[in-house]
């Protein structure tokens, strides 16, 4: 896996490369978003961990052109906390988003995380007629869903929703993505609305009240099928 680090603070950026290094990850690094945009297209990684605070340009526009031709996994790393923030940069195209100061342990969790990711959809990449992810499985020719073998009813919007968080199963999606996708635009529901259809959905596929659930809620920003 190939790793591009976008920082310009040169201790966060030595912080980060060193923890590489240590791990045995290969990785390049640049310290403004013209770079960047440039090794993104020469090197072609696998995996980019993305300032958002750059001196030429901001970490929106980056993403936004690394994403005209790149399904890098993007990871946010930035000082920049509030909600509103990490929305719009999940909605312009990143993966994941880690607020400043993080752990070392952490960021090494969110690599491993997005490894496991890029494993998964490569695998997924000749798209097959069954989704399986741990008890869950999807039949898309049939339309049907089951849980430990079980056939579970579903609704046509229950149905479409999970369909849409497998197809991106250990990606974060925002409310306005999810709405977007399901309704074709945010006029048509709300996130109330969706909040209940998703609460419907997660009782249909828990089958043991034991197990952790396979949807998680990102409080205030969205919901991720997580990888079993």
């Amino acid at each position: 896996m190939k790793i591009l680090v976008v920082e310009d603070d040169k201790s966060v950026l030595n912080l980060i490369t060193t923890t590489l290094k240590i791990h045995q990850y290969n990785f390049v690094s640049a310290m403004s978003g013209t770079e960047a945009v440039s090794l993104c297209a020469s090197h072609a990684p696998d995996l980019i961990l993305l300032d958002l605070g750059l001196p030429d340009m901001d970490g929106m526009e980056v993403i936004k052109t690394v994403r005209t031709w790149s399904n890098a996994v993007i990871i946010i790393i930035s000082a920049r906390g509030e909600d509103a923030d990490k929305i719009a940069a999940l909605d312009a195209g990143a993966d994941d988003y880690i607020t400043k100061p993080f752990s070392i342990d952490e960021l090494l969790a969110r690599i491993r995380a997005a490894q496991r990711r890029m494993t998964f959809v490569s695998s997924e990449s000749v798209e097959s007629p069954v989704f399986i992810n741990g008890n869950l499985k999807i039949n898309y020719a049939s339309n049907l869903v089951y849980v430990n073998e079980e056939e579970v009813h579903l609704t046509a919007i229950e149905y479409k929703l999970l369909c849409l968080l497998a197809k991106n199963a250990g990606k974060v999606l925002t409310h306005s993505y999810i709405i977007r996708k399901i309704w074709g635009n945010e006029m048509e529901t709300d996130i109330v609305s969706l909040r209940v259809y998703m609460t419907a959905l997660r009782k249909k596929l828990r089958k043991d009240p034991a197990e952790e659930d396979m949807i998680r809620t990102h409080i205030g920003i969205g919901y991720q099928m997580l990888k079993k």
